[in-house]
């Protein structure tokens, strides 16, 4: 009876799983091996040449002819996405040491002041950002009073500092969770031992708090990868990534099987990441 409890019990969530996952992907695949129709969408007609148009393109005499333009994307994408996990690591370590040896109540209203800002819409954030990095902005201003040229607007970098500014919390509060089980009795020993802070901090601290830090870059990783509204507001359109990309192909281009088959590339990389992470959790777990 607790068998047959357990089974009808899971039904629930198999259903949710099916209606919003499984048959919302199996569409997007059906999709990505569809003919383009001639007035946008598709036409249910097998074909691989949304996913040949990543790496090819038509030349003059209708021959293949390799375009890394996409590549470039895709790169881009990784290369940002990255460096978002790396700053954030770098940022969310200090802060989340320093939430974890308040006091208490000290420690509730630093989390608080972490999670406050997804209590306001992406949007509302991003464009704050949008005026701080303008002309007239705070950073903007001081950016041209040290002589800077330019606007810091519509550039690689602007995106990287909204990207940041979007996903740290997700770093802070797991690096936060590793840290608050640490033993004090750990790092007073390193401090007898006449171990400096650096020290301590890269041989103790560190792979102490190594599965926070893993848990903390899949959670930027894998939104960072199809991000949309840092492109599009802080980048200006200018430097387009994979979230972008797919939002084009399914709105102004109307090529819904490229726009699907981009979509899958991105998921596999997500999927790849994701193993590669549970890999390195179970040959860790093995060894212990």
């Amino acid at each position: 009876m607790t068998r047959g409890f357990r089974f009808w019990g899971l039904v629930p969530a198999w259903v949710l799983m099916l209606g919003t996952l499984l048959i919302p992907l199996m569409i997007v695949a059906v999709v990505s091996v569809a003919q383009r129709g001639a007035y946008g969408g598709f036409e249910w007609a097998f074909t691989l040449e949304p996913y040949r148009q990543i790496l090819f393109s038509v030349g003059w005499t209708d021959e293949l002819e390799f375009d890394p333009k996409y590549l470039f994307i895709i790169g881009r994408t990784l290369v940002l996405a990255g460096a978002t996990t790396l700053i954030c690591m770098m940022l969310a370590l200090p802060v989340a040491y320093v939430i974890a040896t308040r006091t208490p109540r000290m420690k509730t209203v630093l989390i608080y002041l972490v999670t406050l800002p997804f209590w306001v819409s992406m949007i509302v954030r991003v464009y704050a950002w949008l005026i701080i990095l303008g002309n007239d902005g705070f950073v903007g201003r001081i950016w041209h009073a040290l002589g800077g040229q330019g606007t810091l607007l519509f550039t690689p970098g602007a995106m990287l500092v909204g990207m940041v500014y979007s996903y740290i919390p997700l770093m802070v509060l797991p690096v936060f969770a590793a840290i608050e089980k640490l033993d004090p009795a750990l790092l007073e020993a390193g401090g007898d031992l006449y171990a400096s802070r650096w020290t301590t901090a890269r041989r103790v601290i560190l792979p102490l708090t190594w599965p926070g830090l893993a848990a903390g870059s899949i959670l930027v990783f894998v939104p960072a990868l199809g991000t949309v509204l840092e492109p599009m507001l802080l980048g200006g359109g200018k430097q387009m990534m994979m979230g972008t990309l797919i939002q084009t192909q399914f709105g102004s281009a109307r090529n819904w099987p490229f726009g699907a088959a981009i979509a899958l590339v991105l998921m596999a990389m997500v999927v790849i990441v994701l193993i590669l992470n549970a890999r390195r959790a179970m040959r860790k777990e093995a060894r212990s």
